[in-house]
Parts: C-alpha cells; sequence; structure tokens
C-alpha cells in the first residue's frame, strides 16, 4: 500500500494549496484541476525530474530510439498501456497547450500554471527530439515506440517492461501527413504557450512547427499505411483536418503569416458540420480557432472563414440543443438519462471533455466579441448566449466529478468514490518503489486478475465512463469503460481553469 500512501501525500499537497471553492454541487474546481495536472506525471515516460510529484512512478523506458541512435526517451504513454503513440500524444499536446493560451491567468491564479507548462514541456521536448534531420533531406518523424500487440500481451509497469521497443518513422518514402501535421499544430500551439514565459524555447518549437508543417503539405500520405503497426489502435481517417488545425495554430503563432492565412483561405475541405472533436478529427477544433479570428477581427467574415465559424456554430447548436443524433443531422450526441453527451460505448469520456473545452472557448470567444449570442438553425433554431454554454459544458464537468445517477467521480482520485480498478498498469502493479522484485509479462496478470483497488492512485486521470444509460462496471477487465487516457484529460485542464476562480 506504500504507493496508495505517497500519492496521497501528494493528492493531500494539491488539495490543501487550492482555495476550497465549490460550486453548488459542492464540486471544487481547483482541487480537480489541480489532479488533472498530476495525472501527466503519472503518464510520463524516461527519465524522470527532481520535481516529481508522483512518487510511485520511477525511471522507464531509457533506451527508447537506440534502435535508430537517436534520443527518444520522454514523453507520455497514451493510456493504461506503455506505447508512445505520436498521433494522440500529439495532439495531447495541442489541447494541452490551447488550455494554456485560453486560460493563462486562471492557471496562474489557481497556483498550476507552472505545471501545465511542465507538462506542455513534457510532450513538446519529446516531440521536438522526434523530428529527426529537421528541414534536411533525411528528414523524419518518428511517430511511435513500442508495438501494440506486443505490449499488450504483457501486463507490466514501465520501469520493468521488456518488451520490443522499436522505434516507427515516417519520411518522404514513408510519409504520413496526418501525424506529420499534427505535430506541427502540436508545436505551434506550444510556442504560443510559451511565448512570455520562454521565449527562446518557443522560438525552437516555432521553427519545427513550421517544418513539420512543409513536411506534411510535400509529403502526403495516412501515417499507419506507413506504420503498419498503429493500424490497430490509432488508424486516422485523412489528413485535411490536421492540416486545417495546423495552419490555423500556425496563423495564430506566427502572428498572421500570409502563408498560413492562404491555406485557410484556399482549402477546400473545410470539414462541414461534425459529428465530434476527438483525436483524429480536429475539424472543430481548426474551426474554433478561426472562429475566434474572425470575431476579433483577424480574418474576414466571409468565404472559408465565415463557413468555418457557421459550421462550428451549428455543431454547438446541435450539442446544447441535444436534438440531432448521429443519423439526424449532425450533432452525434445524445444526452444520456442522467445528462451527460454520449458518443460511444469506448471511452465515451474523450468526447465529452473536447466538446467541453470548445463550448467554454467559444462563450469566452463571443463575450469578448461582445457578441450577445450564436444563432441556431435546422431543428432546434433559436440562438444561444455565451451563458448558456459556459453553462452546459459545466454540466458536463459536474457529471464528470460526480452529479450523476451512480453519483461517481470519474475523475480517479476525486471526491469521496471514484474508479478503484482502473484498467492502466502502473497504477494497478504495487510500486517500484515499494516493490522493487521484477514483474515479469505473464506474472503481471495476477494483478489484472486480481479484483481489488489499484495499489497506486492514477490521480486525475478520468476512465472511459459509464454507458449511455450512465450504468458504470468498476472492473479492470472492462477496458472500455476503465481505461484512462491523455487525450481526454488535455481539455478538462482548460475547462476546470475556466471555471476555477480568478481570485
Amino acid at each position: 500500500m506504500a504507493g496508495r500512501a505517497m500519492l496521497a501525500a501528494a493528492i493531500g499537497f494539491v488539495v490543501s494549496t487550492s482555495c476550497m471553492v465549490r460550486d453548488a454541487h459542492g464540486h471544487d474546481y481547483r482541487a480537480a484541476l489541480a489532479m488533472s495536472l498530476l495525472y501527466f506525471e503519472g503518464q510520463r515516460s524516461g527519465r524522470l525530474p527532481p520535481s516529481q510529484r508522483v512518487q510511485w512512478r520511477g525511471d522507464s523506458a531509457l533506451g527508447d530510439g537506440d534502435d535508430h541512435r537517436v534520443d527518444l526517451t520522454g514523453g507520455y504513454y497514451d493510456s493504461g498501456d506503455n506505447v508512445k503513440f505520436g498521433l494522440p500524444m500529439a495532439f495531447t499536446v495541442a489541447t494541452l497547450s490551447w488550455s494554456v493560451v485560453e486560460y493563462r491567468d486562471r492557471l496562474d491564479a489557481a497556483g498550476e500554471l507552472g505545471h501545465a507548462l511542465d507538462a506542455v514541456r513534457w510532450g513538446a521536448d519529446y516531440l521536438a527530439r522526434a523530428h529527426a534531420s529537421a528541414g534536411g533531406d533525411t528528414e523524419a518523424l518518428y511517430v511511435q515506440v513500442g508495438d501494440g500487440d506486443s505490449d499488450h500481451s504483457c501486463w507490466q509497469r514501465p520501469e520493468d517492461m521488456d518488451t520490443p521497443r522499436t522505434a516507427y518513422m515516417v519520411n518522404a518514402s514513408s510519409p504520413g501527413s496526418d501525424v506529420a501535421a499534427e505535430t506541427a499544430a502540436a508545436l505551434a500551439a506550444a510556442a504560443v504557450a510559451f511565448t512570455g514565459a520562454d521565449g527562446n524555447y518557443a522560438s525552437t518549437l516555432l521553427m519545427h512547427a513550421k517544418q513539420l508543417f512543409e513536411f506534411a503539405k510535400n509529403h502526403r500520405g495516412l501515417y499507419h499505411n506507413s506504420v503498419p503497426s498503429a493500424a490497430m489502435f490509432y488508424a486516422s481517417s485523412g489528413d485535411e483536418d490536421e492540416l486545417l488545425w495546423a495552419a490555423a495554430w500556425l496563423y495564430i503563432a506566427t502572428g498572421g503569416e500570409e502563408e498560413y492565412r492562404a491555406y485557410i483561405a484556399a482549402a477546400t475541405n473545410l470539414g462541414g458540420v461534425r459529428s465530434m472533436f476527438s483525436w483524429d478529427d480536429k475539424f472543430v477544433g481548426a474551426q474554433t480557432l478561426v472562429a475566434k479570428l474572425v470575431l476579433h477581427g483577424k480574418l474576414p467574415d466571409d468565404g472559408s472563414h465565415a463557413e468555418m465559424k457557421s459550421n462550428l456554430e451549428q455543431f454547438i447548436c446541435n450539442l446544447v440543443q441535444h436534438g440531432s443524433g448521429a443519423g439526424n443531422g449532425g450533432g452525434g450526441a445524445r444526452l444520456s438519462p442522467g445528462g451527460m453527451l454520449w458518443w460511444d460505448s469506448w471511452n465515451n469520456m474523450q468526447y465529452v471533455t473536447l466538446a467541453a473545452l470548445v463550448l467554454a472557448v467559444h462563450a469566452d470567444h463571443l463575450t469578448a466579441a461582445k457578441a450577445a449570442s450564436l444563432q441556431c438553425s435546422g431543428g432546434g433554431g433559436g440562438s444561444l448566449s455565451p451563458a448558456q454554454l459556459t453553462s452546459f459544458a459545466r454540466s458536463q464537468v459536474d457529471y464528470i466529478l460526480g452529479t450523476n445517477p451512480e453519483t461517481m467521480s470519474y475523475m480517479v482520485g476525486y471526491g469521496s468514490r471514484y474508479p478503484a480498478e482502473v484498467h492502466h498498469r502502473a497504477a494497478s502493479v504495487p510500486s517500484i518503489k515499494s516493490s522493487p522484485a521484477k514483474v515479469t509479462c505473464k506474472g503481471g496478470f495476477d494483478y489484472f486478475n486480481k479484483g481489488s483497488p489499484d495499489p497506486n492512485v492514477i490521480a486525475g486521470a478520468i476512465v472511459g465512463g459509464p454507458d449511455a444509460n450512465d450504468k458504470y462496471n468498476d472492473s479492470r477487465q472492462n477496458f472500455r469503460q476503465t481505461e484512462p487516457s491523455t487525450v481526454t484529460v488535455a481539455p478538462i485542464v482548460g475547462v476546470l481553469a475556466r471555471l476555477s476562480p480568478l481570485v
């Protein structure tokens, strides 16, 4: 139980240093915000820094990249396994960075800006290192370390893993424009987040982002065709969304350079009204950024810009009015009896937190532009005020934190009742600090099958969540509901910051 004791001390620290300001349902958004950032320390790969607060974790995967003589240590494990997948990791860094860009002052007021920037830097450092021979004839981007099949055949904590750590890359002859553009978006967003905090670092990230955007434009092709081992886990449906998302971030990061404005203006696929925002579909993210630029007078309200803003606002109307299902005009989600947006039985919460971030930031963009409301078309009609968007985003966060039929917080470590059997290798196996004997590949399944609470609390993790009828089965074997992911937690950092008080 030493791992739980060490984590309890960290949880106690973040709660004691947060201002205990609760909403009408008794939720302390600052405490949840602090935990969400603590989660990323639990997901770290590589050599852990002296400032590491999640003490039950240890160094891991220190030889990553050795097979190609490059340093691919660091970065994040994506979910409950020990593989580093480049596409979701880049998206994680992009949405974490977006949270900082939009809510820097609120993060600072909560005492969490430093932790948020640390979380961005840990991922951005890795992504920049993964960009090899930048801008040269042998330019490459390493997009995965480890193999999902062999990793999933074992149940080991990261500190013990002895599965193959093969590094996979995309290059001119084996393209991956989707993952290259997503990495460009992540590094451009991170550059914006670090502007003012570390100008030299921001410049380095922006240089990589520009080079990767050119690399993606010039070498089109889906990355899972070049890296087949990624296809079963994070196959990509296209690259036009990532390119548009990257162009929008680069336009912001460069202060409005013509190349990126022209790319946005000339784009022929603007996404239409989407059904969701996800690690595989970034059109809504790009639309949100362009809508902000239009509202603030930095892009004209015509052509592709106006169309993207209109598409975004109809997506938002469909969510808030929740009257349009996936087969009924573009909403994509329906509302569970308990009030949760529901898209899918596998890690539904990833879509919920991303939608909440879009609602929160667009509400604030409308307010800053002195726009009273947005107009809805289609079946719902009418208009929605910024306050209504924020209120709906809050309802989704409150559901995650325990205002739901199960009266369970789906954020691990938050509240009095939360998931005890998380589908997470490091959390479910005793800490190497308290149990240093090696846990073997197959021996670890003794812990997987134990049916008892995790010895280590992966605080801040958000599990996949309940089904469409608000039912949740807290079993480690139930990976669709009990596995957390970095792509789920990154966007809620911004929403929790928005809901936290400024004083």
